[in-house]
């Protein structure tokens, strides 16, 4: 019996250790772009991996907005597209940049009374199951 036991420790830890947890992954330059009314916004930050496991961004969750996705913009012959993405790989040492004209949030349904300025924080959810709130400054239609 205690010989098993000590083979199931070995393996819990062996893998626990090549786990990415949201300790692995910071965010850092985030900010929001409202835009008037109910239009929706887009939301915009940096996320760098420490870890040695690539890790996917799968959602994100918030209660300053009805919906968030994430989104992927590109340029097709002179014309603008705009695309879901279910998730968005941050491979292991690098930094993801979201940013205007490529990788990005979309935020749909504003809860009244955003105004650039303020701050609001966002749940970014991982594959591997783990969670990183994230505080979001709200900027203008001009990203001032």
């Amino acid at each position: 019996m205690a010989g098993c036991c000590r083979v199931l420790l070995t393996v819990l830890l062996l893998v626990g250790s090549t786990l990415v947890t949201a300790a692995d992954i910071t965010a850092r330059q985030a900010w929001i772009r409202l835009l008037p009314g109910s239009l929706p916004a887009a939301g915009y930050l940096q996320l760098v991996n420490r870890g040695t496991q690539t890790v996917r961004l799968t959602g994100v969750q918030g209660t300053a907005f009805a919906a968030i996705e994430i989104h992927e913009s590109s340029e097709q012959s002179g014309v603008a597209r705009m695309r879901r993405v279910e998730s968005l790989a941050i491979p292991a040492g690098k930094t993801v940049a979201l940013k205007p004209l490529g990788y990005h949030l979309m935020l749909f349904n504003p809860v009244e009374g955003l105004k650039p300025g303020g701050r609001v924080t966002l749940t970014l959810e991982f594959s591997d199951a783990s969670r990183l709130p994230v505080a979001f400054q709200l900027r203008d239609a001009a990203g001032q």
